[in-house]
């Protein structure tokens, strides 16, 4: 089985920042993403950030230029820095791994944390 266990989640004043992450355990073979996504009281879940096995990113617009995904692949964790942060990115934010392959298994899985808080207010 595969856990994902957030982190960094918190309460901060507008413009300040937050670094969540997000730590990958269990018998994973493989991963071909790992993203951040968050859901707003009333809203649906919007991916934020993605990051995929190659390198490359995936940004919500809404972030772009204000938050960074990283990884340390060897440790199986992610991070999202998120910087000038500002009210409406009050969310639970919640870390995925995509397309992971698990020892013992023949299909890839996705799999979800459970959530970690960001309020962003003054």
């Amino acid at each position: 089985q595969v856990q994902l266990v957030e982190s960094g989640g918190g309460l901060v004043q507008p413009g300040g920042s937050l670094r969540l992450s997000c730590a990958a355990s269990g018998s994973i073979l493989s991963m071909y993403a790992m993203g951040w996504y968050r859901q707003a009281p009333g809203k649906q879940c919007e991916l934020v950030a993605r990051i995929i096995s190659g390198g490359s990113t995936n940004y919500a617009d809404s972030v772009k230029g204000r938050f960074t995904i990283s990884r340390e692949s060897a440790k199986k964790m992610v991070y999202l820095q998120m910087n000038s942060l500002k009210p409406e990115d009050t969310a639970v934010y919640y870390c995925n791994a995509e397309r992971v392959f698990v020892a013992g298994t023949r299909l890839p899985s996705d799999y979800w944390g459970q959530g970690t808080q960001v309020t962003v207010s003054s």
